[in-house]
């Protein structure tokens, strides 16, 4: 790695490598801004973690989610965008330039920041789901679905992710079924219908999962359920359960310095990508609690660049002054 990049102060860094960021970077490079992209410890974000994405605007066929992830890339290190296979640890957004601290103990300077850095798997929070994730526990059908082959699976959830990875499963899995605490999918309709219709998919309304059994063993051989309505647990055997009840947003680096919502998205100033602290932007599913799509959040990641290119353009006497005095200290 280049030593320059941390003896200046850069015009924009973007922190995720997701579609949201990879579209910053593209936007940004394309302006001139010069963008690092740190990659962060899932490079390429969720789409990683998807086989075929059909929903992405130019794509007549179905394209791999790592293959579209890709290609984003390869677009942005075209234009110019430095991509560091790093994490931030820490920030300083108390003064300019910002400060990041990365995994590696190296500090980046920025006069602006785009935080495009997802949000993880949500996870059921009981004991034996940490002890046995790995062991037939997982929150990623596409990574671990291939272990399944011919086996009784479990999903949790019933929204769209719980579906999309039941119907995933049911490639390798002898049957799967969906454990959902109410009596109705939220899954979208469209969704609803494939799970419907697939012969290997069944469901188990009304309860939720209260243990997860074989700590002993290091092999999930059952899982306790329990039946919202009437209280009643019973043990239920099985081979794998995938959990799929939504995300919690990669905040936790920024030291509660940006204002969040309930949810713990990074609050903007919608239809702007602005944060609670000028000079900071936020795009992707970090600050999106709704939307959550590969195409929603490149469509964040174009307006953060745009709006990180305008804010600078405001900025340029305080940015002059500002290199001028990293210059005399760095003498």
């Amino acid at each position: 790695m280049n030593e320059d990049v941390f003896r200046k102060i850069h015009k924009v860094i973007i922190a995720g490598s997701g579609p949201a960021g990879l579209t910053a970077a593209i936007y940004a490079a394309r302006a001139d801004l010069e963008p690092i992209l740190l990659e962060g410890q899932q490079p390429g974000g969720q789409l990683t973690i998807t086989t075929e994405v059909e929903n992405f605007p130019g794509f007549s066929d179905a394209i791999m989610g790592p293959e579209l992830v890709d290609s984003m890339r390869r677009q942005a290190e075209r234009f110019g965008t430095a991509i560091l296979p790093r994490d931030i640890v820490s920030v300083d957004l108390s003064e300019r330039p910002f400060r990041l601290k990365l995994d590696g103990g190296q500090t980046l300077r920025t006069h602006t920041l785009i935080v495009a850095t997802g949000a993880r798997a949500r996870l059921l929070g009981i004991p034996s789901e940490r002890a046995l994730m790995g062991h037939g526990v997982s929150a990623c059908a596409t990574c671990d679905g291939f272990f399944f082959r011919g086996k009784k699976v479990l999903v949790v959830g019933g929204g769209d992710s719980a579906v999309e990875e039941a119907n995933f499963l049911t490639k390798f899995a002898s049957s799967v079924t969906i454990v959902h605490r109410r009596d109705a999918l939220r899954a979208s309709k469209i969704m609803q219908a494939h799970a419907q219709e697939n012969p290997k998919i069944d469901f188990m309304w009304n309860s939720t999962i209260t243990e997860f059994l074989g700590v002993e063993e290091k092999k999930l051989r059952a899982v306790k359920v329990q039946d919202t309505v009437t209280g009643e647990v019973r043990e239920e055997a099985c081979d794998g359960v995938f959990i799929a009840i939504g995300h919690v947003p990669n905040t936790g680096f920024l030291g509660g310095q940006l204002k969040l919502d309930p949810s713990g998205n990074i609050i903007v100033n919608d239809p702007r990508t602005e944060t609670s602290v000028e000079g900071v932007f936020a795009a992707g599913d970090v600050a999106d609690k709704i939307y959550r799509q590969a195409i929603t959040a490149a469509g964040t990641g174009c307006r953060a660049a745009i709006d990180v290119e305008r804010y600078l353009s405001h900025k340029k006497e305080e940015i002059t002054r500002l290199e001028q005095e990293f210059a005399a200290q760095t003498m």
